[in-house]
């Protein structure tokens, strides 16, 4: 649109130019250092535009240089950009062999190739190919001394995915003296501790990690399995648990699986009560599997009163397979056998799952039935291994022989 205006402009600018020089050509002398040169206004209007053209044209062939750089550049981008898409698909699909390889391919015309690297890393990882992980890390450090920090937490990860706890807080040490306090540190930190099940140094690490700044999702799974380890650690207690439970944020409390975590905590530290009240206000907002769980699980002072609330829940939910057991829980902590009996008896034919089994047999072991409670216990340990060729797991309760 404004090529077209500028081009309109021309031409009646032009016109009117060439009307007027028609009549009159003009006269034009230029005298410089004894030189004279004599010519019409037009001619000096055509030298101008052949002095404007040679001027462009110069300039054109000295930029030609750094633009013949650019694209190429620009084209060694496209080309690398592709080979990283095209191994991240690969990697996706499974295919980590076809990914790895076009992620490494020609990186020396990639100045990201940091990334390719750290990537390819994770594709030779995912085949168990431990010294071309090491390799491939070995070359994003020295690629680009920058990423120090991010090679090295990449390393540690994969050392935990590879179950090389004892590794991974050896690269861990190197980044806290590096880069201290870094929250995806302390989250590593913790996911070695855990797999070594080092309650006593998940304790110590904790407070901090409760503060630490984290995706919420990743900050919330992290920090519930670490309070679900504490159930057995003595050294943990009240004093402890506030601390843990003060610095989160609002949204972090509400979560159901931290909910039931720090409830089953206070459960161990006698609190009872407390516990109930905040899974009771919790399934208030979110009726959830885990915090049903929870409620029969926790040992009040009024286990009666507990069992009478999952009844009253029950009238409205009738056919909910953790209310179900929950209230089975209840029941044979109120040594209510043949109530817990049918209740667990309902949620098989319901739901069959094996933590309703293991209860069921536990009940009929306690109540003198050895046989049904050993096929019980088989039922549940094929749903586990689900080995449905050989073992089809069965989709009813186990139920006495007539």
């Amino acid at each position: 649109m404004r090529f077209g205006i500028l081009s309109l402009i021309g031409l009646i600018v032009g016109a009117f130019g060439a009307h007027f020089l028609l009549q009159d050509r003009g006269y034009v002398l230029i005298s410089f250092l004894g030189w004279n040169v004599e010519m019409s206004v037009p001619g000096l209007a055509l030298m101008f535009v052949f002095l404007y053209l040679v001027l462009r044209l110069g300039l054109r062939i000295l930029r030609a240089p750094g633009q013949i750089g650019d694209a190429l550049e620009a084209h060694r981008t496209r080309r690398s950009g592709s080979r990283l898409a095209r191994g991240l698909i690969h990697m996706t699909e499974g295919d980590f062999r076809r990914g790895e390889r076009l992620l490494t391919d020609r990186l020396k015309d990639n100045d990201a190739k940091v990334v390719n690297y750290l990537i390819a890393a994770r594709a030779a990882e995912a085949q168990g190919s431990i010294e071309r992980r090491d390799e491939w890390l070995r070359l994003a450090g020295a690629s680009d001394p920058k990423a120090e920090i991010a090679v090295l937490l990449t390393q540690a990860e994969l050392e935990i995915k590879r179950g090389e706890p004892g590794a991974a807080l050896v690269t861990l040490a190197r980044v806290e003296k590096k880069k201290p306090h870094l929250g995806g540190t302390l989250a590593l930190r913790a996911e070695a501790l855990l797999q070594l099940r080092d309650r006593a140094g998940i304790a110590d690490i904790l407070p901090e990690l409760a503060r630490a700044k984290l995706d919420p999702d990743r900050h919330a799974n992290i920090l519930a399995r670490a309070l679900e380890a504490m159930r057995s650690e003595q050294r943990f207690d009240r004093a402890a648990l506030k601390a843990v439970w003060s610095p989160l944020p609002l949204a972090l409390r509400r979560r159901p699986r931290l909910i039931r975590a720090r409830a089953l905590l206070l459960d161990r530290l006698g609190r009872g009560e407390e516990a109930l009240k905040s899974v009771a206000a919790a399934l208030k907002r979110d009726w959830d599997r885990e915090l049903i769980n929870a409620y029969g699980e926790i040992r009040s002072s009024d286990s009666l009163k507990q069992l009478q609330r999952a009844e009253a829940w029950l009238k409205q939910r009738p056919e909910d397979p953790a209310l179900l057991i929950a209230a089975a829980r209840l029941c044979i902590a109120n040594e209510l056998w043949g109530k817990a009996r049918s209740y667990l008896e309902t949620t098989l034919a319901i739901a069959p799952e094996p933590a309703a089994y293991v209860l069921y047999g536990e009940l009929l072991e306690r109540l003198g039935e050895l046989d049904l409670a050993a096929r019980a216990w088989r039922s549940g340990l094929r749903l586990t291994t689900r080995e449905a060729g050989r073992l089809p797991a069965p989709k009813a309760p186990v139920v006495s022989e007539a």
